[in-house]
């Protein structure tokens, strides 16, 4: 286990590709990619407004409603699906054009983003974890202060590859990230 810590009071927010909001990268691989080479990237963002983000050839996105109001994601010509923070995570393609309607109070999100070959699942409390091959990197993120694990709320604990062990599924008041490749199990 990596033992590394991203925490929440370190983090900085920028602006968003497109602009219209706000982002605090947490990780980035490799370290210091640009929004056009990173392999995965996990990053919270501020959405305080409707409106269209950001667009990621190539990328497959993840986006967990962390806390604030409730927003309905348009992604192409899909139907709208609302998220808040009892919803499960969404996935969906970078690429295909997405628009955001807020309901309400802004909101703070969890994206977790992955360029092809990899590929990710994000785990809420008590779901199993995967029975796939070894990820390539795992991450606990939590969702309130987890002091028996040294996390404040938001925190990020690196893994590092695998899961550990004795970890059957995933604890209380965290999500879990696992990163794999597309070829694995």
């Amino acid at each position: 286990m990596s033992d590394a810590i991203h925490r929440q009071a370190e983090r900085h927010f920028a602006p968003w590709k497109n602009g219209g909001g706000e982002t605090a990268e947490i990780i980035c691989v490799p370290q210091g990619a640009g929004f056009d080479d990173f392999a995965w990237r996990i990053s919270t963002a501020k959405v305080e407004c409707s409106g269209p983000f950001s667009a990621f050839a190539g990328v497959s996105r993840n986006l967990t409603v962390l806390e604030g109001g409730a927003m309905s994601l348009t992604v192409g010509s899909g139907a709208p699906v609302r998220l808040d923070t009892a919803s499960g995570p969404f996935a969906f393609s970078g690429e295909t054009p997405c628009t955001a309607e807020l309901h309400g109070a802004g909101l703070l999100d969890l994206n977790v983003m992955v360029r092809a070959p990899y590929r990710c699942a994000v785990l809420r409390e008590g779901e199993a974890l995967p029975e796939a091959a070894a990820p390539r990197a795992s991450y606990l993120f939590a969702l309130r202060d987890l002091p028996e694990m040294g996390l404040q709320k938001h925190d990020l604990l690196d893994l590092g590859e695998g899961v550990p062990t004795g970890m059957a599924e995933v604890p209380a008041d965290a999500l879990l990230i696992v990163i794999g490749e597309e070829s694995d199990g």
